[in-house]
């Protein structure tokens, strides 16, 4: 078997359209501890790729995919979460795959904590898993009932650059890509126009945030 995929981050958090937000004051600290202690982000984050990776029995291809976990902890140059600056006021937590080749989205502001969030996702599939094990289901029926999206557009995917591309390599790629874009090309068009210069716009407003 292939190595396990690695799960993307995107910022800001990208709440499926249509699932209600849980207010502020319901929100809840979570039992989940380990150590005697509440978990971090490495705890949680670990505990989430394990279970997708468990998604996978021996022998066969991954069946998890494009995986995008979507928080409100901006993120640093290399695209992984900076977490120097406190939690987010907003701890909602969406994570975006593809099950054997369909999207999915699950995402939980239950609890008062980015991880403790993770934490429930993970949990969740756990107990999605112990459906397909015990024979009442299989994994695409226990995903059946949630929201099947694809995960948000990061602007480096749409320059197709790393997440870590300086602002000089932003501009070459925008240059680049906007020839066949704009407006006035054949081809081109002003909603393509406008994805590009935003963008360029966010990946160097990134880049001047780290």
């Amino acid at each position: 078997m292939s190595a396990p995929p690695q799960i993307e981050f995107a910022y800001p958090v990208a709440w499926p359209a249509g699932r209600p937000r849980t207010p502020s004051y319901r929100r809840k600290q979570a039992m989940w501890r380990e150590g005697g202690s509440r978990i971090n982000w490495d705890i949680a984050l670990r505990r989430l790729r394990e279970q997708v990776a468990l998604v996978t029995r021996n022998s066969q291809d991954w069946r998890i995919l494009e995986q995008t976990l979507s928080t409100n902890f901006e993120l640093r140059v290399d695209g992984r979460p900076r977490r120097d600056r406190g939690a987010p006021a907003d701890p909602g937590v969406a994570f975006f795959f593809e099950l054997d080749g369909q999207p999915h989205v699950l995402a939980c502001d239950l609890w008062d904590t980015v991880p403790d969030n993770i934490a429930a996702i993970a949990a969740h599939i756990e107990a999605l898993r112990g459906q397909e094990r015990w024979g009442v289901s299989d994994m695409k029926q226990a995903f059946a009932g949630h929201v099947a999206l694809p995960a948000p557009e990061q602007w480096h995917q749409v320059l197709g650059v790393p997440a870590h591309a300086s602002p000089e390599d932003i501009d070459r790629a925008w240059r680049e890509k906007m020839q066949a874009a704009h407006p006035d090309r054949p081809g081109g068009s002003e909603a393509a126009a406008q994805r590009l210069n935003w963008a360029r716009t966010e990946g160097k407003r990134q880049w001047t945030s780290r």
